[in-house]
């Protein structure tokens, strides 16, 4: 089941309900088309794995959550664990595909899109 955060608090006491476990949380508007399209196969993924907590948070309601993420597109997924960002992809993986755009130094913490296979790919490696 998707969880609907409306405001830090409410984020803040379902991250720390999640314990150990691992949250995804997709960043979206209704007025986004690929949020639409993405939606039932999000729902579907929290069904589908019960070990993992899944929420979302609307940009528009909660302009506060957004800015304190960061989100400058939609829909845009972020996975934590133990209420603390996880870095998506290893230092290896990002001196290969970040060498030349210069973002090396910074952590790559978020996936921006309607990718489905790899949000997928990213639960079951963090799960």
């Amino acid at each position: 089941m998707v969880q609907n955060i409306r405001d830090m608090d409410e984020f803040k006491a379902f991250l720390k309900a999640a314990g150990n476990k691992l949250v995804v949380v997709e960043f979206s508007a209704r007025w986004c088309g690929p949020c639409k399209r993405i939606y039932p196969v999000f729902h579907a993924m929290s069904v589908q794995y019960r070990s993992v907590m899944f929420a979302n948070v609307d940009v528009d309601n909660a302009r506060e959550l957004a800015q304190t993420y960061q989100i400058k597109a939609v829909p845009t997924f972020q996975l934590f664990k133990q209420t603390k960002k996880v870095t998506l992809f290893s230092r290896i993986k990002r001196a290969i595909c970040c060498y030349r755009s210069g973002s090396l130094s910074e952590p790559i913490f978020e996936l921006c899109g309607a990718d489905a296979k790899k949000l997928e790919e990213k639960i079951r490696e963090f799960m």
